[in-house]
């Protein structure tokens, strides 16, 4: 039960950080705040470190991971360019972004619900996930 909650945990932490870089690519070169941009890089260098862990610890069960739903990505990236082809300006990209950050910590939060029996290392790569998407939407607000 450790062992499958550990995996199934991590596969979910794993697409999840994928989408959060993903979505970050979508937007970046579109705002014009050197400060905002840069909150944006760093908080994508922070989700690529966790990447590696993920993988790291997925290696160690032999799983590959989980991309993001391609159903999910494609409705996001559709919404963004909408969204921006409306109003190109960083209010959009930051409520875009705010909107990401609160739906990955709401489903990270019901997986770390979920997998109880995950091992303490996965929770931990959880936690700090949640923790990066509550930390961007926060540093945005200004931009909103």
């Amino acid at each position: 039960m450790i062992e499958q909650d550990t995996i199934k945990l991590l596969r979910e932490c794993d697409a999840g950080v994928k989408m959060g870089v993903a979505s970050i690519d979508d937007v970046l070169d579109q705002v014009e705040e050197r400060d905002f941009q840069q909150k944006l890089i760093q908080c994508k260098k922070e989700h690529e470190q966790l990447q590696i862990e993920i993988e790291e610890q997925l290696s160690k069960y032999q799983d590959d991971g989980k991309s993001p739903n391609p159903i999910a990505k494609s409705m996001s990236w559709m919404k963004t360019n909408l969204k921006l082809g409306m109003d190109h300006s960083d209010a959009t990209v930051a409520d875009l972004m705010t909107d990401g950050c609160n739906m990955g910590v709401k489903s990270l939060n019901r997986y770390l619900s979920q997998y109880k029996a995950a091992d303490e290392v996965s929770k931990d790569i959880c936690k700090r996930l949640i923790n990066l998407e509550e930390k961007l939407a926060i540093d945005i607000r200004m931009y909103l």
